[in-house]
């Protein structure tokens, strides 16, 4: 399971130009789920996203997480995330998993983060998303489990 993580002021998801989904500071969260993806990797994965110290603290350090700001989250699922790039001009999905565990896995991942986050949003699983944010830092970081 694949976590891209984004610092960010605001981020916002529209589906057919309609805002579904907007946040403040926080994070925008990618989510890729591949073929071999447990409850279990959701739950560790949920973990390191809330706990992964991003955010600086009075002396301009990355020493706060999410939680400890209080931030928004907003997760969003990206099945290119889990593409084979390794070969050739087109990537390979095989790895992927299948449209129903993405769901369920995404689903999961929902669900444990929400009992934490209660400012959480969230993208359209199978849905064509325009994704709007400002990353603040940069920051970006790619968390696998």
């Amino acid at each position: 399971m694949i976590g891209l993580l984004q610092r960010v002021t605001s981020a916002s998801v529209a589906v057919d130009g309609e805002q579904i989904a907007k946040i403040g500071p926080g994070l925008m969260v990618l989510l890729g789920v591949e073929k071999n993806d447990s409850r279990e990797q959701a739950e560790r994965l949920v973990k390191k996203i809330l706990e992964y110290r991003v955010f600086s603290d009075d002396d301009g350090k990355m020493n706060l997480s999410v939680l400890d700001i209080a931030g928004e989250v907003l997760l969003v699922p990206q099945f290119t995330l889990a593409a084979d790039t390794n070969k050739g001009k087109r990537p390979s999905f095989s790895s992927a998993a299948s449209p129903e565990q993405g769901a369920d896995l995404f689903a999961a991942v929902v669900d444990i983060m929400s009992w934490q986050i209660p400012q959480l949003q969230t993208g359209q699983f199978g849905a064509d998303m325009a994704v709007e944010l400002i990353n603040d830092g940069p920051v970006t970081f790619w968390l696998q489990v």
